[in-house]
């Protein structure tokens, strides 16, 4: 049941920036940005909860009732780009555990998943909506070459990948992944692990996406396959390139188009370092971002051992890598709830210090359903 209207006065905000001391209407389950407040009662901030007011429309005249102070900081929900839901070992492949498994992520911080990866209809099954726990999104089965990665992974679970032999056959699988509700395609481009499509195909692929109104990401892996993902018009690769150092023409061009990397270096932190695989990953990003690239956080939950929410050791990875505070918050909400937040907000005790690594003071961040904000001013 959606909340009723209120007005929150928020000790500190983010919104891409620092906002300080500010104003917020719930409408329902949305909360709104509204404005600045001087923290007292009676100032400024009145008439901006007034202006709320006007500006929510006919029958609002109760929104104003009464502002409720909250302490902390409210950012906009924090998202993993990179997950495998089915790979978490609890969700023992029924609705109930991954529900629960999902409100085990909210609680760690996170107000939306996004899977690259697994049985679509499973994945339509964990993804009803659920206004305790993390949102989800998913890509659906991974498309590959016949025979390509990760057909022949034991971890891939049935169903969790769709080989693809021809434009044909192309269309079909894109069908099928959008009529599961998928709401982007992941494709495997994964040289290393096995046969991966030729240019003519791979261009196939990424077309019939692109007529059904997706974005394409893309596993890319092996030596060239980055480059190739690029050249194709991939809008996200999942991880970081990370078989190669990209040329500063590929970059510059990845850039241009727009292209998205999720980060998940802490996989490779913690994978066989003899070839260079981490070196190579945090060099293509500060390479990236000096080019003007756009990182997203995504930990690959599901490979390994992790914590189930917000991850300290990609966030370790990312200042490694160059990120300041403003562009790590940028990577953690990746334009979800830009303007309005729906349904979850991030609530922190305090504003993040910069003289402080960023990971352990993250770490406390908690996902928090719109409607029950009022839960904050009570502790």
């Amino acid at each position: 049941m959606d909340a009723p209207p209120a007005v929150f006065r928020v000790a500190d905000a983010w919104r891409g920036q620092w906002m300080g001391a500010s104003l917020f209407r719930r409408g329902g389950s949305t909360l709104h940005y509204v404005g600045p407040a001087d923290g007292s009662v009676g100032g400024p901030a009145d008439a901006a909860t007034s202006s709320a007011s006007a500006g929510a429309g006919a029958g609002s005249n109760t929104l104003a009732a009464a502002v409720v102070e909250l302490p902390g900081v409210l950012l906009p929900g924090f998202t993993d780009h990179h997950v495998h839901l089915q790979l978490l070992s609890a969700l023992g492949g029924t609705s109930e555990l991954g529900s629960a498994r999902l409100g085990a992520l909210a609680e760690g911080g996170l107000s939306r998943v996004i899977d690259l990866g697994g049985n679509p209809d499973a994945l339509a099954a964990l993804a009803e909506p659920d206004p305790f726990a993390a949102a989800v999104e998913y890509a659906g089965a991974f498309l590959t070459a016949p025979g390509g990665y990760p057909s022949d992974r034991a971890w891939a679970p049935a169903g969790s990948w769709r080989e693809v032999s021809s434009a044909d056959d192309a269309e079909l699988a894109v069908a099928e992944q959008v009529g599961a509700g998928a709401s982007r395609i992941k494709i495997a481009l994964n040289a290393k692990a096995g046969p991966v499509w030729a240019d003519a195909l791979l261009a196939d692929v990424v077309a019939e996406v692109r007529a059904a109104g997706l974005p394409v990401v893309a596993h890319a892996e092996g030596a060239g396959q980055a480059e190739r993902a690029i050249a194709a018009g991939v809008n996200v690769l999942a991880h970081v390139p990370f078989s190669e150092v990209l040329s500063a023409a590929f970059i510059a061009r990845a850039v241009a188009q727009g292209q998205r990397w999720v980060s998940t270096l802490a996989i490779q932190a913690h994978a066989d370092v003899a070839d260079g695989a981490y070196a190579m990953a945090i060099a293509n990003v500060r390479a990236f971002r000096a080019a003007g690239g756009e990182l997203l956080y995504g930990t690959d939950l599901g490979n390994g051992a992790q914590p189930l929410g917000i991850n300290p050791a990609e966030l370790d990875a990312l200042e490694l890598a160059g990120l300041d505070e403003t562009a790590v918050l940028r990577a953690l909400v990746g334009g979800f709830g830009r303007g309005r937040w729906k349904k979850r907000a991030t609530w922190l005790p305090a504003r993040p210090s910069i003289a402080a690594p960023l990971g352990p003071q993250l770490i406390a961040a908690r996902s928090i359903t719109v409607s029950d904000l009022e839960s904050l001013a009570t502790g």
